[in-house]
């Protein structure tokens, strides 16, 4: 059961960089908001590298890489570019629809098949994700997908993380999390960086940086660990809540508007979660 705190604590971590980032990183463009995030988190990843082991099949592993990057810089780029386009509140419900597209994908390239009451519990997880978003209607909460940008662009980004976070899995299987990680951050670093050198390149605060990297960092460590011991799609709907907290910050910290009325939703998510662990 290690895998459930490490998958919330991934979650939190996750919706306090998200935070941390807007509030400090508004006025950088996408591309720079996921270019810092991830590169102030490369000075707490490196170190556990040094306790890694080779992975046991090296042309395997990079097949794998070749795989994951192009698509992971495509939705790294488009989750930057939606929690900077509209309020965390309204963008960031609609990545809880990860686990569902994960039931396909897992199925596909993992063979991973979720319990009927694994099934409920990613379905409460992707319901009270919809619902945190809820305009006072069906048709109107979908709407918002075509109105709010940041969350059909959420929308795409929870279909790419579907592919990224199975595929993902697949590699850490064949090496560590430890080798894989530093790694694999570094080279998304690395293209994100390089459309930023036609220009001087904006740095800004350190500290504020480092702080970022910090929860960059645990997120990461946290998720491959966690996704290692769990059917992914489980894992993947508990880290799901971290729109819960996304809300939370929207509201009480940037004071977003629709706060009260999406914290109902919060109870389905966590019965879902309750479903997945005890009974999936």
């Amino acid at each position: 059961m290690i895998w459930f705190p490490l998958a919330l604590i991934s979650a939190i971590s996750w919706a306090t960089a998200d935070y941390l980032t807007k509030k400090w990183y508004s006025s950088l463009t996408p591309l720079e908001m996921a270019f810092w995030r991830h590169f102030w988190c490369l000075p707490f990843l490196w170190p556990f590298f040094l306790l890694a082991p080779s992975p046991s099949s090296g042309l395997e592993f990079w097949k794998g890489i070749l795989k994951l990057l192009p698509v992971e810089l495509l939705a790294t780029f488009l989750y930057a570019a939606s929690i900077r386009a509209s309020p965390m509140s309204l963008s960031l419900p609609f990545l809880s629809f990860t686990p569902l597209f994960m039931t396909l994908t897992g199925a596909i390239i993992l063979g991973e098949r979720p319990s009927e009451w694994g099934l409920g519990g990613i379905g409460l997880v992707v319901l009270g994700g919809f619902l945190l978003g809820w305009e006072g209607s069906f048709l109107s909460s979908l709407k918002v997908i075509r109105r709010q940008k940041g969350a059909h662009l959420m929308v795409l980004v929870a279909g790419l993380y579907a592919w990224t976070s199975v595929m993902g899995k697949k590699v850490l299987l064949i090496s560590h999390p430890f080798f894989f990680g530093p790694i694999y951050v570094s080279l998304l670093v690395l293209f994100l960086g390089l459309p930023l050198l036609i220009r001087p390149l904006r740095v800004p605060s350190i500290k504020k940086g480092l702080l970022i990297g910090t929860f960059m960092a645990l997120m990461f460590l946290c998720h491959w660990i966690s996704i290692l011991k769990v059917q992914a799609s489980y894992m993947i709907a508990v880290k799901r809540t971290s729109p819960l907290f996304g809300v939370l910050y929207g509201g009480l910290f940037l004071k977003e508007e629709g706060f009260k009325r999406r914290l109902f939703a919060t109870s389905l998510m966590v019965l879902g979660v309750v479903m997945i662990t005890l009974l999936g």
